[in-house]
Formats: structure tokens, sequence, C-alpha cells
């Protein structure tokens, strides 16, 4: 029996990982025939294999024991939906262009690869102007100074057509929300008007991005898996309890500008200490750090950092972010944000929907209600085929803001147009009435995971180097759970009854959901190393003692502890380990 020497976690380059990638069959760069794409990744049957599974953990964790429902929404929306959710407007990269080469870089990461401020991406674009002359950077590509040249906002979305021509524009989506929250109108006839209740999406997104670099982190098209919960901020609250004593290293917006941190706390802690201010998001990290340890993320090289004030989205009351370190930087794995009414709101304002929820009361209620009986033989002339849309916002105006008709005109937004109606004419009025209930808007919270970068971050965490019998050996430290190949089964001899008994064997397995592959070809150490580089967490070896007994070797990935097993007891005891409801130790 051969035995593995000095296993631990190897501090890897990322030039090593994406030889790797390439050479075993995770990723490399789409087109190579043609010269490559930049941004544009191809998973390979490993990573495939990988990437599915890392989908189904977390399928498995935010959908289905959180008691939510899956969509599947369209990756092409029409302009109007972007209009609405303010991506067209402020979807944005800062971009600087080198004056020699012509080379496009984004300007937020030539201050942050070439100076020592971080999040360069919350400054305004004055100030990285600023920064980039007092550094005198220059372009990454051929070393001219960018000092004096402009930094522009460019947009992000891809652009195309609907069909023939250009009069129906979409953009494919840059975030699976867009896609829940449109359909919201249907989905909570689908929840009863009931909540809270959840959807979730697993889909592509594209960005296209001034600069994709550092292999899958950063690239133009990537899989999202987002839930968007809709709550009542009055009444919802999230089970806290169920978490509260799960442990994480958080990094809070504090800390950061005190320059101390992170912190391991429990998450009870945090919300009561009120570094965690939502409890949503509270619930949710404390859900989401055991899962992304239980699919192969190394917990020293993970942490939860708060967004600072100039890092915030618009539509955010609070926002985390979850971290893993690789390559030495500390990428985005994934984001909690509290989005309040923000998205449901503008899809109210632009679309001929109400994207809100009749709350009923315990009791009926004898409330104030502003309302608008506008003087349409006024409005009809002023506005012509606008008169309509401009009651409609008028109405919705006096629900949201009683104050805006305390001056002499009203002012309202109509297809981007302002329209302003003299107060009077807008025949404003605040009525007592009595009612059962009431529409509300629900708010959003909103943990977005990127799937791309957590496969990478999971193939770089689990690389390891180690001695095998004197000789050195490269293997994947993957989760069983998630490892794109379960098990390989190899005949210690082509043809012949040992191969028979080992085919017979491959198909026993891939019966029971095992994901197997079969392998004859050179010598039984150099097949094990093969099955080591991709993270197979177990090996199968019919041999001539198969023949007369009826049992064959199991060999630990990690370890290379071998024992022998029955045959007819492999599929059980296989899935068993996988599942982690055994441990190889178990066997031995």
């Amino acid at each position: 029996m051969t035995e593995a020497t000095d296993e631990t976690p190897q501090r890897v380059d990322a030039e090593t990982v994406v030889e790797l990638a390439k050479r075993r069959g995770f990723f490399l760069q789409s087109c190579g025939a043609y010269g490559g794409v930049s941004g544009f990744y191809t998973f390979g049957p490993q990573g495939a294999a990988l990437k599915r599974h890392l989908e189904d953990a977390w399928r498995e964790r935010f959908t289905v024991q959180e008691g939510h429902r899956e969509i599947e929404s369209p990756t092409v929306m029409p302009e109007p939906v972007f209009e609405a959710s303010g991506h067209l407007d402020g979807f944005d990269d800062m971009l600087v262009e080198c004056p020699e080469c012509g080379e496009s870089h984004r300007a937020d990461h030539v201050v942050e690869d070439d100076t020592d401020i971080e999040e360069a991406e919350s400054l305004p674009i004055p100030d990285v102007e600023e920064v980039i002359a007092e550094y005198e950077l220059l372009c990454p590509n051929c070393g001219a100074g960018l000092a004096g040249q402009a930094v522009e906002a460019f947009n992000l979305m891809f652009e195309t057509n609907i069909g023939p021509g250009s009069s129906d524009p979409g953009y494919l989506r840059p975030e699976t929300a867009q896609g829940i929250f449109v359909e919201f109108p249907q989905l909570r006839e689908y929840a009863r008007g009931k909540l809270p209740f959840g959807i979730t999406q697993i889909g592509r997104a594209y960005r296209n991005e001034i600069s994709p670099r550092k292999s899958i982190v950063r690239v133009r098209e990537f899989t999202q898996a987002e839930l968007e919960l809709f709550v009542d901020p009055e009444e919802d609250e999230p089970p806290l309890e169920a978490v509260r004593d799960v442990e994480a290293p958080l990094y809070s917006a504090a800390m950061q500008a005190e320059g101390t941190g992170p912190r391991t706390m429990t998450i009870g802690e945090a919300y009561d200490e009120g570094v965690v201010g939502d409890p949503w998001v509270a619930y949710y990290l404390g859900i989401t750090k055991p899962w992304y340890e239980a699919v192969g993320v190394d917990m020293d090289r993970f942490r939860f950092r708060q967004h600072n004030p100039g890092e915030l989205a618009h539509y955010a009351a609070d926002c985390w972010d979850a971290e893993s370190q690789v390559d030495g930087d500390w990428i985005e794995l994934a984001g909690f944000a509290y989005r309040g009414d923000y998205d449901l709101s503008k899809h109210t304002e632009h679309s001929d929907e109400e994207f809100t929820l009749f709350k009923q009361y315990d009791e009926p209620k004898t409330v104030e209600r502003a309302t608008v009986d506008p003087d349409m033989s006024y409005l009809g002339p002023e506005f012509g085929g606008d008169a309509a849309d401009v009651a409609d916002a008028l109405e919705r105006l006096a629900e949201r803001d009683r104050s805006a008709f305390e001056g002499d005109e009203v002012v309202v937004e109509v297809g981007g147009q302002e329209h302003a109606v003299p107060t009077e004419k807008a025949g404003f009025a605040v009525e007592e009435v009595t009612e059962a209930g009431e529409h509300i808007t629900p708010h959003v919270v909103e943990p977005s995971f990127g799937i791309d970068r957590l496969l990478y971050t999971v193939v770089h965490h689990a690389y390891r180097e180690d001695e095998v019998d004197g000789e050195a050996r490269t293997y994947l430290d993957l989760e069983p759970a998630v490892a794109p190949t379960s098990v390989g089964v190899f005949p210690l001899e082509s043809g012949g009854e040992m191969e028979t008994v080992a085919r017979e064997v491959v198909a026993d397995l891939r019966s029971e959901g095992l994901a197997v592959t079969y392998d004859d070809s050179g010598s039984i150490g150099r097949r094990y190393r093969r099955q080591d580089e991709v993270g197979t967490p177990f090996c199968v070896t019919v041999d001539h003692r198969s023949l007369d007994d009826g049992t064959v070797t199991v060999r630990d990935r990690d370890s290379t502890e071998q024992v022998r097993v029955p045959i007819d007891d492999l599929p059980g005891t296989l899935t068993a380990l996988r599942d982690g409801d055994r441990t190889f130790g178990d066997l031995a």
C-alpha cells in the first residue's frame, strides 16, 4: 500500500491552475481555432460536470431547502425592461483609452493595480482622472502614459434587435434578476398572494466588459444563481435563530475604514451588535458560509465584506459580498443586498401593470387616502395623446407623495418628459375611507451568486502537490459530492475476464447514478494519477483476486489508501462515500 505525504493546501499561481484546467478539460478560452475571443470560455467535460454539480448544490440549498420556486426566463429582453431597471442609464464601468496603442482599459483596475488604492470603482470619474495623473499611471499594454486622458462611462449592455430591422431593440440580460422582477404580477398569483415568497433562477448573463482578465474570474458571459425574496417589511422576519451560532469572518465598512479586521464572530453577535444591520441579510450570510465550506471553498481564504458607502448601489440599503482569495487577490463570489421596493416600484412606474400585492387587514380600518380627479377637459387639449398617461402619473404620485401637491403646480414624468399640471386641475383631495386591506409593494432581499468564479475558486483551493512512493503528484482535493467524476474503474489487465468484470462494474455503478470513468490504458499508477489530477475521489481496480473472491480494491484519492470491498456492495458503499454518509476511514 502506498501513502501520500505532506498533504497541505498549496498557494498556487493562476498560470498553473489555468494550464491544468485547459489540459484536463475544465475550461479553456473559446474559439481558439480562430484566435480566441476575450471574455468567453468553454467548459470542457470536467468543468461542465463540476459546474453542473455546483449549480445542483446551490439549487438544493437555496431553492429546495428554503421552500422557494425556480423559474427560467429569456436571456434577451426588450429595451423598456432595462429603461425601468435603470441599466440603460447607470450600468457603466470607467473606460480609459491609451493614446498610443488605442487599447481600452478599465480605469479603476489601472488605479488598483498600480497604487495602494482599493475599491477604486467607488470613486467619481474626476477623482480617478486625478489619481491617474498624480501617479503618472501607464498603459498596461504598451507602457504609454495615461495622464490627461479622459475617463468615460461605458455601458456594459450587449444590444441586439428583436425581429427584423431595428424598430424593436433589446438587450442581453446583464443579470438574471430582471427576469424575475418583470414576471412578479404572475408570480404573486402562483404564491397565492402570500408573503414572503422566494423565486430563484440559474442562468447565463452578459456584460460587455472593457478588459476581461484573470481567466473565468472576469468574463463577458457567465452564470448567475440568484434568489429574489419578496417580503413584507413590516411583518416578515427570517428564522435567524437557525443560524445564530454560525461563525463567519466579517469585514465591515467600519473595520475597513479603521484598518482592522476581518473579525470572526457568530451571526447572532453580528446582528445583535449592529455589524450586520438587516436580519434577512444576516440570515443569508448564516446559511451561505457553511454551504461554501461544503462545496470546497477554503475557509482560511474566505470572508464577508460589507460595501463602503461609495460602493453601494443606489437601490441598496445595505450590501455584503462573499469573497475568496485566489492568486493573492480577493474576488467577489456573491452579493447580499437589501433592495427595498426599488425594483417593483420602477416596473410599476414604467409598465401597464401594478407590481403590488393586496394585504388584508385583520379588521377593516378607516384611513386617510390621497386621491386625484384630474380635469380631463384641461389635460386633453394641453397634453394631447399623453393626457391619460399624465392622469395615471398624477394618481400614482398622490399615493406616493402628497407633498408634491402643496404648490401651485405638480410635475409628473411621462415617457421621459416632465409635464407640469396646475394643482387645481389635478383634483387632489384627502378622504377618509374604510378599507379591508391595502396594496403594498413588497421589499426584495437578494442573494446573488456567481457560479463561474465559484468553480475557479474551488479548483484553485483544491489544488494539492505531494509525493507518493517518492514520486511527485498533483491532485485536486475536490469534495466528493461536487467532483466531476465520482469513480474511476480500471481492470489491472485489459482484455479477457478482468475487462469483462470491470465493464460490468461500470454499468452497475452508472445504473445507481454514479458518475464513472473507465480507463484501461497505461500502468495502474499512471491511471491513478490521471484521476487524481481531475479530482476523482475514488478508484476501483479489478485484479486477479477479483476473479477468485468477487472483491475489488477501492482507493482513496487523498490518502491513496486501499481497501477491498465485495463487488455486490460497491454501489451502496461508493454512494455513501460520495454523499458523506460514510468516510473512507470507516471502510479501512
